[in-house]
Protein backbone atom coordinates (compact mmCIF):
# COMPACT_ATOMS: atom_id res chain seq x y z
CA UNK A 1 0.00 0.00 0.00
CA UNK A 2 1.44 3.48 -1.10
CA UNK A 3 -0.06 5.07 2.31
CA UNK A 4 2.88 2.93 4.18
CA UNK A 5 5.71 3.80 2.06
CA UNK A 6 7.20 6.86 2.20
CA UNK A 7 7.85 8.67 -0.93
CA UNK A 8 11.56 9.84 -2.12
CA UNK A 9 11.76 13.50 -3.11
CA UNK A 10 11.04 13.09 -6.32
CA UNK A 11 7.31 11.73 -5.95
CA UNK A 12 6.46 14.13 -3.27
CA UNK A 13 3.88 17.05 -3.62
CA UNK A 14 5.64 20.40 -4.63
CA UNK A 15 4.08 22.40 -1.51
CA UNK A 16 4.23 26.08 -1.63
CA UNK A 17 6.58 29.20 0.23
CA UNK A 18 3.91 31.00 2.07
CA UNK A 19 3.74 29.36 5.92
CA UNK A 20 0.84 28.72 7.81
CA UNK A 21 -1.20 31.43 9.39
CA UNK A 22 -1.82 30.40 13.12
CA UNK A 23 -2.44 31.87 16.34
CA UNK A 24 0.25 34.05 18.76
CA UNK A 25 -1.16 32.61 21.39
CA UNK A 26 -1.72 29.01 23.00
CA UNK A 27 -5.72 28.67 23.38
CA UNK A 28 -5.03 26.33 27.24
CA UNK A 29 -1.01 28.33 28.27
CA UNK A 30 -1.82 31.34 26.88
CA UNK A 31 1.99 31.73 25.89
CA UNK A 32 3.52 32.45 22.07
CA UNK A 33 3.32 29.45 19.75
CA UNK A 34 6.20 30.65 17.88
CA UNK A 35 9.54 31.49 18.13
CA UNK A 36 11.20 33.61 19.71
CA UNK A 37 10.71 31.42 22.97
CA UNK A 38 12.25 32.60 26.30
CA UNK A 39 15.96 31.55 26.07
CA UNK A 40 15.66 29.63 29.62
CA UNK A 41 13.51 26.99 27.29
CA UNK A 42 14.05 23.80 24.72
CA UNK A 43 12.38 22.32 22.30
CA UNK A 44 11.91 18.97 21.35
CA UNK A 45 9.94 16.90 18.50
CA UNK A 46 8.03 14.25 18.51
CA UNK A 47 5.90 12.10 16.50
CA UNK A 48 3.05 10.00 18.34
CA UNK A 49 0.57 9.44 15.71
CA UNK A 50 -2.62 11.37 15.59
CA UNK A 51 -0.97 15.07 16.73
CA UNK A 52 -4.35 16.04 18.32
CA UNK A 53 -4.18 13.49 21.76
CA UNK A 54 -0.34 13.61 21.88
CA UNK A 55 -0.47 17.57 22.38
CA UNK A 56 -3.00 17.57 25.12
CA UNK A 57 -0.86 14.69 26.67
CA UNK A 58 2.52 17.45 26.88
CA UNK A 59 -0.16 20.73 27.53
CA UNK A 60 -0.83 19.21 30.48
CA UNK A 61 2.13 18.55 31.82
CA UNK A 62 3.92 20.58 34.30
CA UNK A 63 7.14 22.59 32.57
CA UNK A 64 6.25 23.07 29.16
CA UNK A 65 5.84 26.12 28.37
CA UNK A 66 3.86 26.07 24.74
CA UNK A 67 2.88 22.89 21.88
CA UNK A 68 1.88 23.68 18.51
CA UNK A 69 1.56 20.78 15.78
CA UNK A 70 2.89 20.77 12.62
CA UNK A 71 4.36 18.25 10.35
CA UNK A 72 8.26 17.68 9.93
CA UNK A 73 10.54 14.95 8.38
CA UNK A 74 9.10 15.11 4.58
CA UNK A 75 10.08 16.99 1.71
CA UNK A 76 6.72 19.31 0.96
CA UNK A 77 7.49 22.84 2.14
CA UNK A 78 4.14 23.78 3.71
CA UNK A 79 1.87 21.21 2.88
CA UNK A 80 -1.73 21.27 3.62
CA UNK A 81 -3.16 18.66 6.17
CA UNK A 82 -5.03 17.04 3.21
CA UNK A 83 -1.08 16.56 1.38
CA UNK A 84 0.16 14.89 4.59
CA UNK A 85 -2.77 12.50 4.55
CA UNK A 86 -2.11 11.85 1.03
CA UNK A 87 1.21 10.34 1.81
CA UNK A 88 2.51 12.22 -1.07
CA UNK A 89 4.96 14.41 1.26
CA UNK A 90 6.74 12.39 3.26
CA UNK A 91 5.70 14.01 6.50
CA UNK A 92 5.00 13.15 9.89
CA UNK A 93 2.70 14.54 12.09
CA UNK A 94 4.15 15.89 15.04
CA UNK A 95 4.18 17.98 17.70
CA UNK A 96 6.52 21.14 19.25
CA UNK A 97 7.00 21.18 22.79
CA UNK A 98 8.72 24.36 24.35
CA UNK A 99 9.63 23.04 27.94
CA UNK A 100 11.67 24.72 30.61
CA UNK A 101 14.38 21.95 31.89
CA UNK A 102 14.61 23.56 35.37
CA UNK A 103 11.57 21.88 36.36
CA UNK A 104 10.72 18.75 33.54
CA UNK A 105 13.78 17.39 31.69
CA UNK A 106 14.35 16.20 28.63
CA UNK A 107 14.10 12.68 30.31
CA UNK A 108 10.86 12.75 31.43
CA UNK A 109 9.51 13.54 28.04
CA UNK A 110 11.18 10.80 26.39
CA UNK A 111 9.24 8.49 29.23
CA UNK A 112 5.82 10.45 28.36
CA UNK A 113 6.65 9.51 24.92
CA UNK A 114 7.41 5.87 24.94
CA UNK A 115 4.33 5.61 27.04
CA UNK A 116 1.87 7.69 25.34
CA UNK A 117 1.71 5.67 22.14
CA UNK A 118 2.85 1.93 20.40
CA UNK A 119 6.29 2.69 19.12
CA UNK A 120 6.11 -1.03 17.84
CA UNK A 121 3.49 -0.33 15.09
CA UNK A 122 5.48 1.04 12.07
CA UNK A 123 3.02 3.17 10.14
CA UNK A 124 0.26 2.99 11.72
CA UNK A 125 -1.04 4.00 15.53
CA UNK A 126 -4.46 1.98 16.57
CA UNK A 127 -6.62 2.42 13.72
CA UNK A 128 -5.01 5.66 12.09
CA UNK A 129 -2.95 4.00 9.15
CA UNK A 130 -0.56 6.20 7.32
CA UNK A 131 3.21 7.13 7.06
CA UNK A 132 1.82 10.63 8.69
CA UNK A 133 1.62 8.16 11.86
CA UNK A 134 4.44 6.79 12.60
CA UNK A 135 6.42 7.05 15.54
CA UNK A 136 9.53 9.28 15.71
CA UNK A 137 11.54 11.25 18.05
CA UNK A 138 13.57 14.81 16.60
CA UNK A 139 16.55 15.93 18.51
CA UNK A 140 17.69 19.44 18.70
CA UNK A 141 21.29 19.14 20.02
CA UNK A 142 24.01 15.85 20.70
CA UNK A 143 22.44 15.67 24.19
CA UNK A 144 18.86 14.95 22.92
CA UNK A 145 20.12 12.08 20.84
CA UNK A 146 22.10 10.20 23.87
CA UNK A 147 19.04 10.31 25.80
CA UNK A 148 16.47 9.47 22.86
CA UNK A 149 18.60 6.51 21.86
CA UNK A 150 19.42 5.02 25.46
CA UNK A 151 15.64 5.42 26.36
CA UNK A 152 15.14 3.60 23.40
CA UNK A 153 17.37 0.92 24.46
CA UNK A 154 16.25 1.09 27.81
CA UNK A 155 12.32 0.54 26.75
CA UNK A 156 13.20 -2.25 24.40
CA UNK A 157 14.13 -4.25 27.06
CA UNK A 158 10.92 -3.43 28.56
CA UNK A 159 9.09 -4.52 25.20
CA UNK A 160 11.38 -7.85 25.26
CA UNK A 161 10.58 -8.70 28.95
CA UNK A 162 6.61 -8.34 27.83
CA UNK A 163 6.78 -10.34 24.84
CA UNK A 164 6.28 -7.33 22.37
CA UNK A 165 7.71 -6.40 19.07
CA UNK A 166 10.33 -4.12 18.10
CA UNK A 167 10.86 -0.12 17.98
CA UNK A 168 10.12 1.37 14.96
CA UNK A 169 10.84 4.92 16.01
CA UNK A 170 12.73 7.16 13.80
CA UNK A 171 15.34 9.31 15.85
CA UNK A 172 16.88 11.77 13.51
CA UNK A 173 18.18 15.27 13.78
CA UNK A 174 15.29 17.88 14.20
CA UNK A 175 13.82 18.86 10.67
CA UNK A 176 12.19 21.98 9.80
CA UNK A 177 8.79 21.84 11.47
CA UNK A 178 6.21 22.89 9.52
CA UNK A 179 2.84 24.27 11.35
CA UNK A 180 -0.50 22.72 10.76
CA UNK A 181 -3.63 25.01 10.20
CA UNK A 182 -4.85 26.73 13.01
CA UNK A 183 -8.13 24.39 13.63
CA UNK A 184 -5.55 21.80 14.70
CA UNK A 185 -3.60 23.87 17.27
CA UNK A 186 -5.25 22.32 20.81
CA UNK A 187 -7.70 20.83 18.74
CA UNK A 188 -8.78 18.86 22.30
CA UNK A 189 -8.95 21.97 23.71
CA UNK A 190 -11.45 23.46 21.66
CA UNK A 191 -13.35 20.44 20.49
CA UNK A 192 -13.40 18.25 23.77
CA UNK A 193 -15.74 15.30 22.81
CA UNK A 194 -13.68 14.87 19.27
CA UNK A 195 -11.86 12.03 18.43
CA UNK A 196 -8.77 10.43 20.79
CA UNK A 197 -9.85 13.18 24.11
CA UNK A 198 -7.00 10.44 25.53
CA UNK A 199 -3.89 9.82 24.08
CA UNK A 200 -4.01 6.44 25.85
CA UNK A 201 -6.92 5.09 23.63
CA UNK A 202 -4.29 3.69 20.99
CA UNK A 203 -2.57 1.98 23.55
CA UNK A 204 -3.35 -1.56 24.93
CA UNK A 205 -0.74 -3.82 27.58
CA UNK A 206 2.38 -1.71 26.63
CA UNK A 207 4.65 -1.60 29.63
CA UNK A 208 5.78 1.06 31.89
CA UNK A 209 8.79 2.79 31.26
CA UNK A 210 11.11 1.29 33.76
CA UNK A 211 12.26 4.08 36.67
Amino acid sequence: MKMLQLPDAAEALPGRSSSMRVPDRHAVLHTTMQRPFPSSTQTALFGMGCFWGAEKKFWQTEGVYTTAVGYASGFTPNPLYEEVCSGLTGHNEVVLVVFDPAIITFSRLLQIFWQGHNPTSGMRQGNDVGTQYRSGIYYSDEQQRNEAENSALIYQKALDNAGMGSITTEILPAPVFYYAEAYHQQYLAKNPGGYCPDITCHVTGLPTFPS
